[in-house]
C-alpha cells in the first residue's frame, strides 16, 4: 500500500546486496529467524526452508505468517504488502512461480515506517538470489487441486537475458472452483412478536481466470530502467441453491445466480539511478484501468415469489506517480520523498424488477480521489543501540455523488500527519528488545463506501455506507528475542473501524439489512513462538492470546481469542521433504462477529526433487480430518444471526515444476498507490 521498500535501502550497486547475502555461513543449530529492530529476518540460504519448494510454501513457514486458501495473512496484522527485490507483488503468480531456493533473505516489518502508505501494518520484503544465467529461460508451474471440486491452473513464464537488457513474458491461467454448505439464522423481534428469518446455502462459484504480462527491463552502469503490461480477464459464474423460510412456515426453494465478468488493465514504469555511490534516486508511474459487469437474479423455483434481477456495470481508473531519495544523513540514513494519485470509480447499479425499485432503488454513485503524500525517515544504528524515526502528511480529497448530485455530508477533504517511532537494544547477537509507536489510518475498500443496496433475499439486503469515515489507529508494539523465542506484544486503539451490523429496514415487508459502521475498539495481543533447527528437523511452535474491548449500542464484543501452532519440517535422503502442521483457536470476539472454535487443524505435504533439482513434485493434503469450522454469529440492533457453514478445506493437491536456466525478474519498479489498487 506504498511504494518503495527493500533493495533501495542499500546505497550500493543494484546486486551488491545478493553478493553479501551468498556470503553468509548459516549455523544449523540456529533458528532461520531472528529479530532485528522491530522486523523478523529470516535467512533462507543454508538452511531447511531452501528447500521447501514455491515461495507461498515458504512464507507458510514463517513465524506469525498464515497461509490459508492461498491468501496470506499476519497474526494481529491482517494481510501485508510484499514486496520481491524492491518492487511491490502485483502478479500472484509469482507467489507459486518463484522457488524457495532463489530466495535469500525475507524481512516482516511489525512497524513500518514512514516510507509505506499510513494504513499500512505489516510488509514482507523478499530478496531473491542472484542468478548469472544467461540467454533463454523457462517455467512452468502446473497444479491439480480437488476438494468439494476440482480446480487446476497453470503458470508459465519465459525470459532472455543479454549484457544489459533483459525481455519477460508470462502467461497464466487458472479454473478454480468452490462449493461452501451451510445455513443462516436470524431472530428478532418484529412489531411486538418474535420472528425468525432463515435460509441454507449451497454455494458453487467456478471462476476462470488468465493473465498475460510482457515487459523489460535495462541497466546502464549504475542507473536502471524497465517497464511492463498486463492484462487480466475473468469469468464467474456464482450459483446458490438453498431455501428460505420464515417462522414455522414451510421452507420455499431459492436460486440466487450473478455472472460475472471483468478485464484489467496495468502499465507500469520506473527509473532508477545511483549517484556519486550514495545517493539513490527512484521514480515511478502506474495506471490502471478496471471494467467489470455484474448480473444477479434472485428466482424462485416453485413460483412462490416473482424473480428479481439485476445489473451492475463498474468503472475504476488509476493514474499514480511516486519520487523518492534515500541519502546519508547525521551517520544514519535519510529516505524522504513524495507519491500521488488520482482516482474515479463508478458503480451503475439498476433494479429490474419493479416492486423492489421501489424500496431499493436503481442508482448512478461516482467517486473521485485525489491524494498527495509527503514522507521523511531517519533512521541509524550505533553500538548496541537502533532507532528510526518518520513524519508522513498525506492530504485526501473524496467527491461521492449519488446520481449526478454531490453528497456533502460524504464528501469531504483530509489533511493527516502520521508518526511513527522506534527503538531497540541489541543484549547478544540472539538476544534483543525493541519498542515502536506508529499511528495508522486504514480507508474503506471503495465497495464499502457505495450507497446501492444488493437483494439477497424476501427478507434481507446487503449494501455499503458512504458516510464510513476513515479509521484512525494508535498502535505500541514489543518485539523481543531470547535465543529461540521471541515474543510480540502489541495494545491498538482503533477509532472509526468499520464493523457490521445487521438491522431492521424500513420496507413494506420485514427485512434485514446488513452494512458496515464505524466503531472504536482496542485490542491486546501477545504471541510467543519458539523455533529451531535440530538436524533435519524444523520445529516451531506459537501460542497466542488476543483480547478486544469494543461496545456498540449496549451489547459488549469482549470475548478474548486464543491460538496455536505447530509446524514440523523435516529434510530426508534423495531430495525428499515431509512437513506436518498442527493449529487451532478458540472462540471468541471480532469487531462484531464472535467465532466458533476451531481447536485442530492438521495439514501435510510430501515433496521430492528430480533431474538435479530442475523438477520438483509435491503431494499436499490440507485439513486432513476435516476439523476447521467457519461458524460464526453476530448480534446487533437487537437482531441475533448465527451462521454456520463448511469451506472448502478438507482436500489435496498436486504441484510439478520445471524450470530451464530458472533466473529472476530484474524488474526494480514499484507499483505507485499501492493503498488505492487495494481499496479497487
Amino acid at each position: 500500500m506504498s511504494l518503495f521498500r527493500a533493495n533501495a535501502s542499500e546505497a550500493a550497486a543494484p546486486d551488491s546486496l545478493n553478493r553479501r547475502l551468498e556470503e553468509i555461513v548459516v549455523n544449523a543449530q540456529a533458528p532461520a529467524t531472528r529479530v532485528e529492530g522491530s522486523s523478523l529476518v529470516t535467512i533462507v540460504p543454508g538452511t531447511q526452508l531452501e528447500k521447501t519448494g514455491s515461495l507461498l510454501d515458504l512464507l507458510a513457514r514463517l513465524p506469525l505468517v498464515t497461509i490459508n486458501d492461498q491468501t496470506i495473512t499476519v497474526t494481529g496484522k491482517g494481510s501485508p504488502e510484499i514486496y520481491i527485490d524492491g518492487r511491490p507483488l502485483r502478479d500472484q503468480a509469482e507467489l507459486h512461480t518463484l522457488q524457495s531456493r532463489n530466495i535469500g533473505k525475507v524481512e516482516l516489518l511489525m512497524a513500518p515506517g514512514a516510507q509505506y502508505d499510513s494504513s499500512t501494518q505489516s510488509v514482507l520484503l523478499i530478496t531473491t538470489r542472484r542468478n548469472f544465467a544467461k540467454g533463454l529461460s523457462l517455467q512452468n508451474v502446473a497444479n491439480a487441486t480437488i476438494k468439494r471440486r476440482f480446480s487446476a491452473n497453470d503458470y508459465l513464464s519465459l525470459s532472455w537475458h543479454g549484457k544489459s537488457m533483459e525481455l519477460f513474458a508470462s502467461g497464466t491461467y487458472a479454473r478454480n472452483n468452490s462449493l461452501i454448505k451451510g445455513h443462516t439464522v436470524n431472530r428478532l423481534a418484529y412489531q411486538g412478536r418474535p420472528m425468525t428469518i432463515g435460509s441454507s446455502q449451497h454455494r458453487e462459484f467456478p471462476t476462470d481466470n488468465a493473465a498475460v504480462k510482457t515487459g523489460f527491463n535495462y541497466t546502464g552502469g549504475k542507473s536502471s530502467a524497465g517497464a511492463y503490461y498486463r492484462y487480466l480477464h475473468e469469468n464467474a459464474d456464482f450459483l446458490n441453491t438453498g431455501t428460505e423460510w420464515l417462522d414455522n412456515n414451510p421452507p420455499i426453494r431459492r436460486e440466487i445466480s450473478q455472472k460475472i465478468q471483468s478485464a484489467t488493465h496495468m502499465v507500469s514504469a520506473y527509473y532508477d539511478d545511483l549517484y556519486c555511490g550514495r545517493h539513490h534516486l527512484h521514480f515511478d508511474g502506474t495506471f490502471r484501468h478496471g471494467d467489470s459487469r455484474t448480473r444477479s437474479a434472485t428466482e424462485y423455483p416453485d413460483g412462490e415469489s416473482t424473480a428479481v434481477k439485476s445489473t451492475q456495470h463498474k468503472q475504476s481508473s488509476l493514474f499514480a506517480a511516486e519520487l523518492y531519495m534515500e541519502t546519508p544523513v547525521a551517520n544514519g540514513k535519510l529516505t524522504a520523498g513524495t507519491q500521488g494519485a488520482y482516482t474515479t470509480t463508478s458503480l451503475d447499479y439498476d433494479m429490474l424488477n419493479a416492486d423492489v425499485a421501489e424500496y431499493v432503488p436503481s442508482s448512478l454513485a461516482d467517486t473521485r480521489n485525489i491524494s498527495i503524500a509527503a514522507y521523511a525517515s531517519w533512521s541509524r544504528t550505533w553500538g548496541q543501540w537502533n532507532v528510526r524515526a518518520g513524519l508522513r502528511y498525506e492530504y485526501s480529497d473524496y467527491t461521492f455523488r449519488l446520481n449526478g448530485v454531490s453528497d456533502r455530508d460524504v464528501s469531504r477533504r483530509d489533511h493527516l500527519l502520521t508518526p511513527d517511532i522506534s527503538a531497540g537494544y541489541n543484549f547478544s547477537d540472539r538476544s534483543s528488545l525493541t519498542l515502536s509507536y506508529k499511528m495508522t489510518t486504514l480507508r474503506p475498500p471503495y465497495s464499502q463506501l457505495t450507497s446501492g443496496i444488493t437483494y439477497t433475499g424476501t427478507h434481507e439486503l446487503e449494501s455499503g455506507n458512504p458516510a464510513l469515515r476513515d479509521e484512525r489507529m494508535h498502535s505500541v508494539q514489543m518485539l523481543a528475542q531470547w535465543n529461540d523465542f521471541m515474543l510480540q506484544t502489541q495494545y491498538t486503539r482503533s477509532l472509526d473501524t468499520y464493523a457490521f451490523v445487521k438491522r431492521l429496514y424500513p420496507a413494506p415487508t420485514v427485512q434485514l439489512l446488513l452494512q458496515p459502521v464505524n466503531a472504536d475498539v482496542s485490542t491486546l495481543s501477545c504471541f510467543l513462538i519458539w523455533n529451531r533447527t535440530i538436524k533435519s528437523w524444523s520445529p516451531s511452535i506459537m501460542a497466542g492470546a488476543s483480547k478486544p474491548w469494543l461496545t456498540l449500542g449496549s451489547t459488549d464484543y469482549n470475548k478474548p481469542m486464543y491460538f496455536y501452532s505447530v509446524q514440523n519440517a523435516l529434510t530426508l535422503p534423495c531430495g525428499f521433504m515431509l512437513t506436518a502442521d498442527i493449529s487451532g483457536q478458540s472462540g471468541g470476539d471480532m469487531h462484531t462477529n464472535r467465532f466458533g472454535s476451531s481447536w485442530f487443524t492438521c495439514d501435510a505435504s510430501v515433496s521430492k526433487t528430480f533431474l538435479d533439482k530442475s523438477l520438483t513434485v509435491k503431494l499436499q493434503a490440507t485439513d486432513i480430518f476435516g476439523t476447521q469450522h467457519n461458524d460464526w454469529s453476530m448480534h446487533t440492533c437487537n437482531v441475533t444471526m448465527l451462521k454456520y457453514q463448511r469451506y472448502d478445506n478438507r482436500g489435496v493437491s498436486l504441484t510439478v515444476t520445471y524450470h530451464f536456466q530458472p533466473r529472476r525478474s530484474h524488474y526494480k519498479g514499484s507499483t505507485a498507490a499501492e493503498t488505492e489498487i487495494k481499496r479497487l
